[in-house]
């Protein structure tokens, strides 16, 4: 398979993947995997937002696999997400806002797999010239 269509459809899984994320948020599902920090409680204004910006990373994540244009910016939002996830996982006493002990594991396990993707989704739009790509003079 080349390189292009190994990105087309890796970007369109990571489409169907956030309107997962979407739906579950929108529905109040908390399934590991879909919820980064499911087992913290949360109030349905607060999944209702996730759930548009869920939303808003599918048809990202779509545009993606249409176009090579924002590859670059698709890329960097999903490192700063993951910057992100990553400093509240650092600084937030989950278990003081639960008000019982909160293991952390699967919160890591979740950025350890979505950071995988990031560089699977990188590698593939380095092979096509995707992220260091000059503009001539």
């Amino acid at each position: 398979m080349q390189y292009k269509a190994i990105l087309k459809y890796s970007l369109l899984a990571g489409a169907v993947y956030f309107l997962c994320v979407a739906l579950a948020h929108a529905v109040g599902y908390k399934i590991p995997g879909l919820f980064i920090y499911y087992n913290v409680t949360s109030y349905q204004y607060q999944d209702s937002i996730i759930s548009f910006l869920a939303f808003g990373w599918s048809a990202f994540f779509y545009a993606g696999s249409k176009t090579n244009d924002i590859i670059k910016p698709l890329l960097f939002a999903a490192l700063v997400a993951i910057v992100g996830l990553i400093n509240i996982t650092l600084s937030t006493d989950f278990s003081a806002l639960n008000q019982i002990e909160t293991a952390t594991e699967m919160f890591w396990l979740q950025i350890i797999l979505l950071t995988l993707y990031l560089l699977w989704l990188s590698f593939f739009a380095m092979k096509l010239g995707l992220l260091l790509k000059r503009k001539p003079h």
